[in-house]
């Protein structure tokens, strides 16, 4: 199984990169929304083994449980988002993000490094394609890109995450089990060629608050996940989950 958008970030922050490839003249996408009818403390060690569950793209044990338990009535969140146009962006490998205020780049070395191959060596699948967090580590911005082939197999190239199947079917693969669902809606972002379609999902689990947002483009699955404590979530969710939605993909 994946661990892919983790919620203890390494001790050790860095500056923000200047951003990859900037583009700031590239048209502002247009979203429209559719609805779905100390020493280790133990709270450190919650973090961790959270972190172990909170996306699963590789098929095992999905959200087959979260799915057939009630959950509460489906909140309209995407009404509470902050404007991020004075937000750093940071451009990754086929994707931009804004990412919030005071928060740092807490990427590692080896995390840049990762899905290089030198002399012919297989290539270390990079585990993140970016990391920020707050400043006391609490409150994190993850983004990870995977073949879309390992979240479901096929034996065409995924195009759109639509192929992945829809905002329920994929809901599967890109939410742990045992969550309690706050909200799931489809995302429509203008193109030039048309509109791209994203999946955004808000849940809960054990002491955590999460929002997701996922993305297909040329056979590459691209997610962006906040991650926060719940008892911070009710002050920091709107940034946090704006952050998520501004990701863009290029």
């Amino acid at each position: 199984m994946a661990n892919l958008l983790s919620l203890s970030p390494h001790h050790h922050h860095h500056p923000l990169n200047p951003p990859q490839n900037p583009n700031p003249n590239s048209p502002k996408p247009t979203l429209l929304a559719t609805s779905l009818p100390s020493t280790i403390s133990k709270r450190q060690f919650t973090f961790k083994t959270t972190s172990l569950c909170l996306v699963s793209l590789i098929t095992q044990n999905p959200l087959a449980q979260a799915l057939s338990e009630p959950s509460p009535p489906l909140k309209p969140v995407l009404s509470s988002l902050a404007n991020t146009k004075s937000w750093f962006q940071f451009y990754g490998d086929g994707f931009a993000i804004r990412v919030p205020p005071q928060f740092e780049d807490i990427m590692e070395p080896e995390d840049y490094s990762a899905g290089l191959s030198l002399y012919g060596d297989k290539a270390k699948p990079k585990t993140f394609a970016a990391r920020f967090a707050s400043s006391d580590g609490s409150e994190v911005l993850s983004v990870v890109v995977r073949p879309s082939n390992q979240l479901k197999i096929t034996f065409l190239e995924a195009k759109d995450i639509t192929d992945l199947g829809s905002l329920k079917e994929a809901a599967k693969l890109f939410v742990p089990g045992g969550t309690t669902l706050y909200s799931a809606r489809t995302l429509k972002i203008k193109e030039d060629e048309g509109y791209r379609t994203y999946y955004f999902y808000e849940f809960g689990i054990e002491e955590q608050h999460a929002a997701l947002v996922a993305a297909v483009n040329s056979g590459k699955a691209i997610i962006a996940g906040a991650t926060a404590p719940q008892s911070k979530w009710d002050e920091d969710g709107v940034k946090l989950r704006s952050a998520t939605i501004s990701l863009t993909v290029l």
